[in-house]
Formats: C-alpha cells, structure tokens, sequence
C-alpha cells in the first residue's frame, strides 16, 4: 500500500501538467512555474523515499504507473545487492525512453552480449590518453577583468573537448557553431529525461501522443547521431589501420577484423556508443566541477584550505597524471533472475533503484550525513582516509565504468583552477547567500550561477 502513495501523490501532482497539454502554451509561463514543474520528481524521490525507508526499511516497492519498482537503500544493504548479488542485480530495465533512443545499443542501456561485448571493448580501447587542461585555464583568464561570469559554458566546453579528443581524435575551436549546438543538445536532453513529462511517458507509454517532451528528445538524438555518423564515415576513408588515433579509429579496425561479429560491430552500435561516452563524459564531469567552484566559493574557508593543501603538496608545478575507462553513469538496475535478497523475494526483470544518495547521507556511516563537511574524509591526523560507503560510481557489474577517468579528470581540473584562480561571488553578493538547490534533470547540475575568478599571481 506505501507504494501506491507515492505512485498517486505523483500523479495527482502531475495532473497540472497533464491538463495543460489540451492547452496551447502560455507566453507568460514564467521560470518559477518550470521549477515547480520540474521540481515533482526531485521532491518525491529526494525528500519522499528517504521517509518511506525510515518507516518500511531499507527494502521496500513503490509503483511507478503500472510497474512495480523495488528500492534499495542505506549502505549494507546496497553493498550487499551489488557486490555479493552482483549477477542477479545486474541487468537494467527497459525504460521506454532509452529503449527509443538507443534500441538496445551502445552500452548504458544495452543488455545482455550486446552490454558485454561493448563494456569489454570501451575499457580496453580507452587507455592511456592525454588530457589537456590548459584550455580551461586560458579560457578562464579571458574573464580575470573582475566582471561576474557564468562559468557553465567554460566548464561544458572544457570537459566536452576532452571527450571529443578520445572519440573523434579532434578538438573544437570553443567558438565552432556545431560544437556549441552539440552541447545544447546534450544539455537539453538531460533536463528532459528527467523532467515530470518524460517520467510520465516512461509510466504510460501510451500517453506519448499527449506528451510532446520525448518527441523533442528524439529529434535531438536523432541530430547528434547524424553528427556522429558523418565523422565515422568521414574517417572511414582517412584513417591508419596500423595506427588508431581515436575511440572511433578503433572501433572501425575492429569492425574490419575478418572473426569480429556485424552484430555488435555494427554501425548503429557505433553511432549509440559514441553519443553514450560523449553524453556521459561531458554532462557528469563538468555538473561535478560546476558543483565543487560553486562550493568553493560558498565556503571561501574551506577554498583557503584546498588551496594551501594543493601548494604544499604540488606546489606551482602542473599535476601529471594519466588515466583510463569512460563513462560515468548512476542509472536504475534489473534482475536477471528470480532472487530471494534478505528474506525478499524479487522477480526477474524487476527495475531496482538502488539509492547512492540514501549510502552518502547514511546517518551511521557519516557523523554529519546532511553537511558540506571534507573533514569526513580526514582522520584526528588530518590524513586523507578512504571511506567505503563513498560510492558515488555505484558498485558491482553495472558500476561507473569511468571511475577511473573520472577521479583523474576531476583531479586535473580541480587542482590546476585552485592553483590559479581565487573564486569569488560577483559584488554585492555575500557567499552565504548562494543558491545550493540543484537543477532538476537526469542529473541534478547546480543552477546557473556566476562568479569572479581572480588570479592567484
């Protein structure tokens, strides 16, 4: 019975939304009516199901439509799932949006030998691969006047080049029109998925003629993949066999190998492929560092400490490192069998959202679970100590396969911006008074903000 209360306080919060699609749009709609919108599902699963494991346990079902969702949370229960019931809890379930987007390529939202075969050939392309930082700096000193900017297309942009480097073995002039338009494809499909209409779609398929959100999704996979299609065919024609420079040069020397099957080798599992590492490269890794400034910048006395930590260890010498694997996903699960998991019996194909935040906020793995606190990560010493319910990549077979990428990637950026710049609010604006509330979408990214960046020197 729980579940059912969330399934109708969603819908009946929805029911806004679903009349307003027999209307016409409204000129006057402003963005705080959006924020309500788009607020729906991030109040139900943030502040809802944390209540609802608090009263049923760390086990329990809700509805989402007609479809039964078993929830995971607290941080022994997940471990447990994921890393013993690894197999059983390793599928993912076929989301009416993903299956129109991917039709079951690429590697997010594939399944089964198409999943394997895509992960094993992603972790052993995509190694040893240089990544060049100093793009951001020189970005960033193009703003050290003093004035207020918005650092969300410097981010984007820097992030995004990287990936395109490792996929197409190119780099954007930040300024190209179709490399802008690549961006605000990605930016606006991720709002999207995550909005109340495609959430509603995923629920009632059928009402899809209603909701005109995932029709808009559609046309902009349909032109990122148009994109990527003509670059493949392009160096179809041009590239080394003997000498792979890029994600798709490899894949396409694969493609040719006399023994490799059309079936996961396949064009359409290249174009899926691509657009899931570009999306999940770009749009993760530059919300965390749009994330980690803006926190910086609300608490300037941990900034001064970041700051301090980095000349005595660094000092103003670059940070080298290098890095492997891609992809940082955190996307529901489905079983693969019929599992019996702590006295619970799941059936198979069951979708299983298993709650990472539920494990970072865990009141008996964090003295300060709900506070923006880097001394959790500190022992009485001020040592660095490793925690185990920090597992924001997941665990088990479905985990981040980009792990490793992204801790290096993050660590790059981050350490080379705070040996460079002092960020601070614009002025007139007192750091305490910074927004912290996310932007609702398939990832939560802060909300626009700006900032001055002025120069360590």
């Amino acid at each position: 019975e729980s579940g059912n209360v969330l399934f109708f306080r969603t819908l009946k919060r929805y029911a806004g939304v679903l009349a307003r699609c027999f209307q016409r749009p409204s000129k006057n709609v402003t963005r705080r009516k959006d924020l309500w919108v788009n607020s729906i599902m991030s109040d139900c699963f943030s502040s809802y199901t944390p209540k609802l494991s608090q009263k049923y346990g760390s086990i329990y079902s809700i509805h989402m439509g007609p479809k039964k969702v078993v929830v995971l949370s607290g941080y022994e229960t997940l471990k447990d799932a994921l890393v013993n019931y690894g197999e059983q809890f390793g599928e993912r379930p076929r989301v009416p949006i993903f299956e129109r987007l991917f039709e079951g390529k690429g590697i997010v939202f594939s399944h089964g030998e198409t999943w394997k075969t895509m992960r094993r050939f992603s972790l052993t392309t995509l190694r040893n691969f240089g990544m060049g930082k100093q793009h951001i700096l020189n970005l960033l000193m193009n703003y050290l006047v003093g004035k207020p900017f918005e650092i969300k297309t410097v981010m984007n942009a820097s992030v995004a080049n990287v990936i395109v480097s490792v996929l197409l073995g190119k780099r954007f002039d930040y300024q190209d029109p179709q490399f802008l338009r690549l961006l605000t494809l990605i930016g606006e499909n991720v709002k999207l998925i995550g909005s109340p209409r495609i959430t509603l779609f995923n629920m009632f398929p059928v009402l899809g003629f209603l909701l005109k959100s995932h029709k808009t999704v559609l046309r902009n996979r349909d032109e990122l993949f148009s994109f990527i299609r003509m670059t493949f065919l392009d160096r179809r024609h041009k590239f080394d066999k003997s000498d792979p420079r890029s994600f798709i040069d490899a894949f396409l020397v694969r493609q040719q190998e006399k023994d490799t099957s059309t079936d996961y080798f396949s064009d359409a599992n290249l174009v899926a492929l691509v657009s899931n590492l570009f999306v999940a490269g770009t749009e993760t890794t530059a919300s965390t560092l749009r994330w980690a400034i803006l926190l910086m910048v609300r608490y300037p006395d941990v900034q001064k400490k970041v700051y301090d930590e980095i000349t005595k260890v660094v000092g103003s010498a670059q940070p080298r490192i290098r890095f492997a694997d891609i992809l940082p996903t955190g996307v529901p699960r489905a079983t693969t069998t019929n599992v019996t998991f702590k006295n619970y019996h799941i059936p198979k194909g069951t979708e299983v959202v298993t709650l990472l935040t539920s494990v970072l906020r865990d009141q008996t793995q964090w003295e300060k679970p709900d506070a923006f606190n880097p001394e959790h990560f500190l022992n009485s010493e001020g040592k660095f100590i490793k925690r185990e319910a920090f597992m924001p990549f997941s665990l088990g077979r479905r985990m981040c396969a980009g792990e490793s990428l992204a801790k290096m990637e993050l660590f790059l950026f981050f350490t080379s911006l705070m040996q460079k710049f002092t960020f601070q609010p614009p002025p007139g604006v007192s750091h305490l008074n910074l927004d912290l509330t996310p932007d609702v979408g398939f990832t939560l990214r802060p909300m626009p903000y700006k900032i001055c960046a002025v120069s360590q020197d």
